[in-house]
């Protein structure tokens, strides 16, 4: 009997005319949704429960349906965890000049492929390419879309079906389950280890020259170390013997970095220009990690093998498309000021920021708090440390001042959740039965979307 009483969908769609949340929703959202709204309703009855059938309440349900179909699934969200690199949020933010270059490539055509003074078609990479070879002094350079795919192709290139010699102690998994020698798989190479995981020399590659060797290849240890009885071959030293064999050499940096952040009071980072300087054919690392910029495949080296590279098929399978190119354009012209790099990079800022200048932040955001949520929690602030992130610098942990937070009439993990599903999401981390917020990370402007959400999440209890 309820099944018969239900309205048709038909009836339903002519009342969403007349009701203004349902205006700026698309005709066919509206109708799945309203489809959607009754079927659950039909389960219902079917299950012998006894829902309500009103129009009104058909039309509620169907405009939670379809707003939470229509709302964007990648949102801005708050980074409060501390962890600048932070690969499930994005990684790098870009710059204020990457963003201004963005808006002005995206809303008007460019000469992406156009050579203007030829008229003729020309190549993206000229974009970015003269500009990396000025900053680490590399012969040619070329862009992919992610430093997985710059290994695999220049990998592909010079190695094709012949046995590429690593030491087993730089086999790594860079995320997401992907593996060194997965990508050598995939680009055809023959995987030929050397050493042991944790100390190999000089002669264990030269021991493992054969015929068929067509590279040395060396990975940097951006995201991990090994501690304690070691030894690894420097890749100026496998440079001079790649020489003397003919044998092409090249460099996985993972997160290469394109200054030095010793004077910054960081660990001392193999340079991008570090390594070319060696005389590697080739050198490859990320632009979403160190540099600051976005995800992208940097690949520089001796301007043979880059031509090389740049003639294979797989390159257009991996090119950036325009907007990556202004974002990483804008991000390098930065670079050739070291000073104003710093002070305008998101990642450089994040990282470089002195201890006294955290503690300000922290102090800002604890008042911010305390006059906002000091009667609905246990509040105080806690010398803690951040991290890199990203695949950096793997040991070094960064002094911060974190504000701790115990809420009084519910528990951490809910407050948690309810800052975790907010508008816009915030995340934070949770450390000895406390919610932890850090400075380091959190932009200037968001104290106070903080202290909003947090007052609206303590008061529901």
């Amino acid at each position: 009997m309820h099944l018969k009483a239900l309205p048709g969908v038909d009836h339903l769609l002519e009342l969403t005319k007349k009701k203004a949340p349902f205006r700026d929703i698309p005709r066919r959202v509206i109708l799945e949704s309203l489809r959607n709204a009754l079927d659950h309703t039909r389960q219902a009855i079917l299950a012998d429960r006894d829902p309500c059938m009103t129009d009104d309440t058909l039309l509620d349900r169907a405009y939670r349906l379809a707003t939470q179909k229509i709302r964007s699934r990648l949102v801005p969200v708050i980074n409060a965890t501390g962890v600048v690199l932070h690969t499930n949020l994005g990684r790098a933010l870009l710059c204020e000049d990457a963003l201004d270059n963005i808006q002005t490539i995206a809303q008007s055509y460019s000469n992406l492929e156009l050579n203007i003074g030829t008229g003729k078609r020309g190549i993206r990479y000229e974009a970015v390419e003269d500009l990396i070879c000025e900053l680490t002094g590399a012969q040619s350079a070329i862009v992919v879309n992610n430093n997985a795919g710059a290994v695999l192709l220049a990998l592909n290139t010079i190695a094709q079906d012949t046995q590429v010699v690593v030491s087993r102690g730089e086999l790594v998994e860079i995320g997401g389950s992907f593996r060194i020698p997965d990508v050598m798989s995939k680009s055809g190479c023959i995987l030929k280890e050397v050493g042991t995981t944790n100390r190999t020399h000089l002669k264990d590659y030269e021991t493992a020259i054969s015929d068929n060797t067509g590279l040395f290849l060396k990975v940097h240890a951006s995201n991990y170390s090994i501690q304690g009885f070691t030894a690894s071959v420097a890749l100026k030293d496998l440079v001079v013997l790649g020489k003397a064999k003919t044998i092409p050499v090249m460099e996985d940096l993972g997160s290469g970095t394109l200054i030095d952040f010793s004077p910054y009071g960081l660990p001392a980072e193999t340079t991008v220009a570090d390594s070319v300087s060696t005389g590697a054919d080739v050198v490859t690392f990320s632009g979403d990690k160190l540099l600051g910029g976005p995800q992208a495949g940097i690949i520089v080296g001796q301007k043979q093998t880059i031509d090389r590279i740049k003639t294979n098929p797989i390159t257009r399978a991996l090119r950036i498309d325009k907007l990556t190119l202004a974002a990483l354009e804008s991000t390098l012209k930065l670079y050739r000021d070291e000073e104003r790099a710093v002070r305008e990079i998101p990642t450089l800022r994040m990282l470089t920021i002195s201890f006294e200048d955290i503690c300000k932040k922290a102090d800002r955001l604890f008042n911010i708090l305390q006059k906002d949520i000091k009667a609905d929690v246990e509040m105080d602030m806690a010398d803690m440390t951040s991290r890199p992130g990203g695949g950096s610098f793997p040991d070094l942990t960064l002094p911060t001042r974190c504000i701790t937070l115990r809420p009084r009439h519910m528990s951490v993990s809910k407050l948690e959740t309810g800052m975790r599903e907010s508008t816009p999401a915030i995340i934070a981390r949770i450390e000895d039965n406390k919610y932890i917020l850090d400075p380091r990370t959190i932009q200037s402007g968001q104290e106070d979307i903080i202290s909003s959400t947090l007052t609206q999440i303590l008061k529901k209890k």
